[in-house]
C-alpha cells in the first residue's frame, strides 16, 4: 500500500519571507545573519572588560600574598563582574526574544473578498491579480472608528485583506504586522504588537551596559593613577583595554541610547515609529493616546497577545493556503470557474444555443453566435497549458471587442428605423 503523506505545516508553505526554525516553534526575519553581528557586538566588549575584572581580581590577590602587605583594592571587583555578567545575559535574552517570534503577523487571506461582501465595490470590470487570478476592483481604503476617531484603513494587495488599525505591510519580510513600528536590521526582524516590549528591554539594558562599562572603565582609570607615577596619559597606556572600551561604549551609546529615551517618548505617547514619521500626532490629535501611566502600564504589565497564525497547524493538500493559482491547474471545475470573471460565470450557454436555433432575429443570432464563441473560448482557456493561456486570452479580448461592435451596429440600425 502506497504510505499516505502527513499534512504540511503552515509554516512550510507560509508566503511571508520569514525564515522558520525547529520546526516553525522560532520565526525570523529573512535577515536573521544581522542578529549574528548584533550579537559580536554586545559580547565581545563585554568579555573583554569581564577578563580585565578577572585579571585585575587575580593581581590584587597574587600581590597581597607575596609581597604581604594590605595592597589598595582596585575599582573591577568581584561584585562588578557579577552585574556586567546578569546584564550580559539579559541584554541577549531580550534581543533573542525579540527576534524569534512572531511580531504580530495577520494572516492573510487565500482569495480576495468576495463580491457580496463589499460594498466598497467601484465597478464590475475586472481586475488580474498576479496577472491569474479575477477579482472584482476594491476601494483601497475605507474608514472605521477608534475611540470616536475616523481611522481609514488600507486594502492590502499581498494579503488581500483589509488591515486592522495600526498595522502596515512590512515589504522585508512580506506580511503585514499588527502595530508595525518598524523592521530593526540588527535584530532581524519586524518590531510590532507581540515583540515591543521586548525590543523596549532590550535597547534599555543594552544603553545601561555601555553606561556601566564605561563608567567603570573610567574609574579604573583614576583609580589605577596613583600606582603608576607620572600624568594620566602614562594610566591609559597601560590600561590599553580600559581606554579601548571608554571609546567603544562612548560612541554607542549615543547611538543606543538616543533611540531608547525615543522609544520612550513614543511609549508616553502612544505612538509607534511608523506613525511618528508618517502621521505626525505632534501637529494633530492622536486617537490612541491614553495617558503616560497607563501607556507604560499596558506595554510592560499586561499580557502578550497570542498570535493570529499557528504556524505549526497541519493543512491539507488542497487548502487555500498551499494552492498556487496557476493556469495549470486544470484538473477541478472549480478551479477553472476561478479564472472565469464573476459576470460571465453565470451565462447558460445552453440555453444561448436554442435561443440562437429558434430566433429568428438576424442581429441577435449574430450577438448569441459572439457569446457561444466567448463561452467556448473561456473553457477552452479554464483547461489549456500555461504556455497557450497568453494567446487564448487576446482571442478572448478579441471576442469581446466583436460583440461590442456589433451590439452597437444593431443598436445604430434601430436608430436609424
Amino acid at each position: 500500500m502506497p504510505k499516505k503523506h502527513k499534512p504540511k505545516r503552515l509554516y512550510q508553505v507560509w508566503k511571508g519571507n520569514n525564515r522558520f526554525f525547529c520546526s516553525g516553534r522560532l520565526i525570523f526575519g529573512p535577515d536573521v545573519a544581522s542578529l549574528l553581528i548584533s550579537t559580536l557586538l554586545i559580547v565581545v566588549p563585554t568579555i573583554m572588560f569581564c577578563y580585565q575584572i578577572t585579571a585585575k581580581i587575580h593581581n590584587h590577590d597574587k600581590l597581597h600574598d607575596e609581597v604581604k602587605i594590605n595592597a589598595q583594592h582596585p575599582v573591577l571587583q568581584f561584585p562588578v563582574l557579577i552585574v556586567t555578567i546578569i546584564a550580559l545575559i539579559s541584554d541577549l535574552y531580550f534581543l533573542f526574544m525579540t527576534s524569534s517570534q512572531d511580531p504580530g503577523i495577520v494572516l492573510r487571506n487565500a482569495r480576495p473578498p468576495e463580491v457580496d461582501e463589499a460594498s466598497d465595490i467601484l465597478t464590475p470590470s475586472m481586475e488580474w491579480i498576479n496577472g491569474q487570478t479575477p477579482c472584482m476592483r476594491v476601494l483601497r481604503a475605507k474608514d472605521v472608528i477608534v475611540n470616536g476617531f475616523a481611522i481609514k484603513v488600507k486594502y492590502c494587495d499581498t494579503c488581500m485583506l483589509y488591515r486592522p488599525p495600526r498595522a502596515s505591510h512590512c515589504s522585508i519580510c512580506n506580511n503585514c504586522v499588527q502595530k508595525f513600528d518598524h523592521h530593526c536590521p540588527w535584530v532581524g526582524q519586524c518590531i510590532g504588537l507581540r515583540s515591543y516590549r521586548y525590543f523596549i528591554l532590550f535597547i534599555s539594558t543594552s544603553t545601561f551596559l555601555c553606561i556601566y562599562i564605561f563608567l567603570f572603565s573610567t574609574l579604573n582609570i583614576v583609580g589605577e593613577k596613583n600606582n603608576y607615577p607620572g600624568s594620566i596619559w602614562n594610566v591609559m597606556k597601560r590600561e590599553v583595554l580600559s581606554l579601548v572600551l571608554m571609546i567603544y561604549t562612548f560612541v554607542t551609546v549615543w547611538f543606543i541610547g538616543g533611540l531608547t529615551i525615543f522609544h520612550l517618548y513614543l511609549i508616553g505617547t502612544n505612538q509607534t515609529t511608523y506613525e511618528n514619521f508618517r502621521y505626525r500626532y505632534n501637529r494633530k490629535e492622536n486617537p490612541y493616546s491614553k495617558g503616560i501611566l497607563r501607556s507604560f502600564t499596558d506595554l510592560f504589565f499586561s499580557k502578550t497577545p497570542p498570535s493570529m497564525v499557528n504556524f505549526r497547524s497541519r493543512i491539507p493538500e488542497d487548502a487555500p493556503e498551499t494552492r498556487s493559482y496557476s493556469p495549470n491547474e486544470n484538473d477541478s471545475k472549480e478551479a477553472s470557474n476561478e479564472r472565469i470573471p464573476g459576470i460571465l460565470q453565470n451565462l447558460e450557454y445552453s440555453s444561448t444555443k436554442d435561443n440562437n436555433n429558434d430566433s429568428d432575429d438576424e442581429e441577435t443570432r449574430e450577438v448569441d453566435h459572439v457569446s457561444i464563441e466567448v463561452g467556448e473560448a473561456i473553457n477552452r482557456s479554464a483547461s489549456m497549458d500555461a504556455d497557450r493561456m497568453t494567446a487564448y486570452e487576446s482571442a478572448l479580448e478579441e471576442s469581446y471587442s466583436s460583440s461590442t461592435l456589433i451590439i452597437s451596429d444593431h443598436n445604430l440600425h434601430i436608430s436609424r428605423t
